[in-house]
């Protein structure tokens, strides 16, 4: 329904600068006028950026509140920034592991997520200093619309990079998903705007911070999507060597310097931090905890054109039934069968996400062939389609595709949508400003779509699921577990909820994820095993209030467990 609204905007906005390319002129340029004064104080713009957006997400908590975890990949986040809040990199394998498997959780040679580590780092940080991990989130979608607006300066005119920085605290700082899980995003986008930012700074200044911004870059988009980031970094690198060995680059001392230094140490410290990581992780420092997960539990590989690896031993139905029937092996069967069609989804996905109907026509405009044709390769929008265009080619590769896979192009996205916003404006029909008026309301339209996306739920206007995720959509909570857990923790003492699953469950709706200190923890959620095995669980925590949650049923049903089998335990009520 949203994105209807937003192609009934698009095409009225088209009519009115062609038919009434005046209207609003007046407004347009007091608004401009305003936007130019603070853009000229290029930190404070900075700065402002990253503030609007903390402002304006936390003015919308009333309608959408603090997000409840959904996929398996918002537990896992969290179970990482729990493991690292509580000063640990990885926590040791529980007795009784096998009832409490989950998805994307490591559990030997140590019990963690099998992500890399600078999320769970964002969370932890969010539950250290305010008690609960969305803090760091939302502190985490603020900075990366600041780095977005700082990377825009070093590309574009200053009023035209702070627009950039508001477009992402509208499109993606506030209701998109990066903004509303807990499952990243915003953190590689960061890490890219401080790459694609200090690039032209390094040229133009050759100053040792400006490469140590480079290199904070880099270490966050290695420890957040490494595969993704290689093909990012691929264009940077190759421009930044053939410039420092080139004839307009510096003096090789003031390079060495300067740059390789600078970069060098970040680089090392980067290697270093991961190397430690995955050594106490998988007792190997050149053994990630990814790839523990995989050799565990996948069979489908990363690649179509990679055979299906063997079979593992599950335990459980529920994880049989995810790995060998569910989405990933019918996406691997799917890449293979029909490459095209996964290569077109994936273009739509990145579309809906970053573009959507209203910024559309500006990067049109962008894509147009310039006069003369070299200048669309050359210069700074050259270099910026290069980019883009190799890191594409890098996930068309895999089978699988979720936009903040794309997070480190944010900034490049960006600029080239500014890019061509600023051709557009130049664009006249019969004499008439019709470019200019197009280009004064795509951003008008972004507006006015997150005060209809925010008034959403008071005007009854549906808010789908949706797997491609747009800022129109919403994120998959799991509010039925999260139900269960307020019930269950507001009981007193301790509890175990053993959870049961029908035939026909959905792997998506996961209910068995924990904390790090598991014996420590007040909920403890366990697999339903059968009788035998239940009961040793039981018996392994005697002094803990069991229930028995029928996650399946419609609504779920949680009962004391007692209910459930021929076992007397103490009295106990019912949440």
């Amino acid at each position: 329904m949203l994105f209807f609204i937003e192609y009934c905007l698009v095409a009225a906005s088209i009519a009115a600068s062609y038919f009434f390319p005046n209207l609003g002129a007046r407004w347009f340029e007091g608004a401009g006028r305003v936007l130019d004064c603070l853009a000229r104080r290029r930190g404070l713009a900075v700065v402002g950026v990253g503030l609007l957006a903390l402002v304006v997400r936390a003015a919308l908590l009333p309608v959408l509140p603090i997000p409840e975890p959904g996929i398996h990949d918002d537990f896992a986040y969290l179970l990482m920034g729990d493991t690292f809040a509580h000063g640990r990199v990885a926590n040791p394998t529980h007795p009784m592991w096998i009832h409490f498997e989950s998805f994307h959780i490591n559990h030997r040679p140590t019990y963690g997520a099998m992500f890399y580590p600078a999320q769970g780092l964002i969370l932890a940080l969010g539950q250290v200093i305010a008690g609960h991990p969305f803090v760091g989130v939302w502190l985490c979608a603020g900075a990366m619309c600041a780095a977005i607006c700082w990377m825009l300066q070093g590309w574009l005119p200053s009023r035209w990079a702070l627009l950039g920085g508001l477009l992402a605290v509208i499109r993606l700082g506030s209701v998109s998903y990066w903004a509303n899980s807990y499952s990243g995003g915003a953190l590689p986008a960061i890490g890219g705007a401080l790459v694609l930012g200090g690039w032209p700074r390094l040229k133009r200044r050759r100053r040792a911070q400006d490469a140590l911004v480079m290199g904070v870059g880099l270490a966050i988009l290695a420890s957040t999507r490494p595969y993704e980031s290689l093909f990012f970094c691929l264009p940077v690198g190759v421009a930044l060597f053939a410039w420092m060995w080139g004839e307009k680059g510096p003096p090789l001392r003031q390079s060495l310097g300067r740059i390789v230094l600078p970069l060098g140490l970040i680089l090392a410290a980067t290697v270093g931090g991961m190397a430690y990581y995955f050594w106490r992780t998988t007792g190997n420092p050149f053994r990630t905890p990814y790839l523990v997960n995989v050799e565990t539990y996948m069979t489908v590989p990363y690649f179509p054109w990679q055979p299906l690896r063997p079979i593992p031993h599950y335990r459980h139905p529920v994880m049989a039934k995810f790995y060998l029937r569910d989405w990933q092996m019918q996406d691997y069967q799917l890449a293979r069968s029909a490459p095209v069609r996964v290569l077109l989804t994936k273009a739509l996905d990145l579309w809906r996400f970053y573009l959507g109907p209203v910024l559309t026509l500006p990067l049109l405009v962008a894509i147009l062939p310039r006069r003369p044709l070299r200048r669309w390769f050359t210069g700074k929008t050259g270099f910026l389609w290069l980019v883009c265009g190799v890191s594409f080619f890098g996930m068309a590769l895999t089978i699988y595709f979720i936009p903040h896979y794309a997070a480190p192009l944010t900034g490049a996205i960006y600029a080239l949508l500014l890019q061509g916003l600023r051709r557009l404006r130049q664009w006249r029909w019969h004499g008439e400003p019709v470019g200019l008026a197009a280009a004064r309301w795509a951003p008008a339209i972004c507006v006015l779509m997150l005060l209809v996306r925010a008034a959403a739920p008071a005007l009854g206007l549906p808010l789908p699921v949706e797997w491609s995720h747009t800022w129109g959509s919403t994120h998959f909570q799991n509010l039925d577990r999260a139900d269960a857990l307020a019930r269950v923790a507001g009981q007193p003492g301790d509890h175990l909820v053993i959870v049961r699953y029908e035939s026909g469950h959905l792997s998506a709706n996961e209910w068995v994820y924990n904390q790090a200190d598991l014996d420590r923890a007040r909920v403890i959620w366990a697999r339903d095993m059968g009788s035998a095995a239940n009961e040793e669980l039981i018996r392994y925590f005697p002094q803990r209030h069991v229930w028995l949650a029928e996650a399946d049923l419609g609504p779920p049903r949680l009962l004391p467990y007692v209910e459930r089998t021929d076992r007397h335990p103490p009295s106990r009520g019912t949440p």
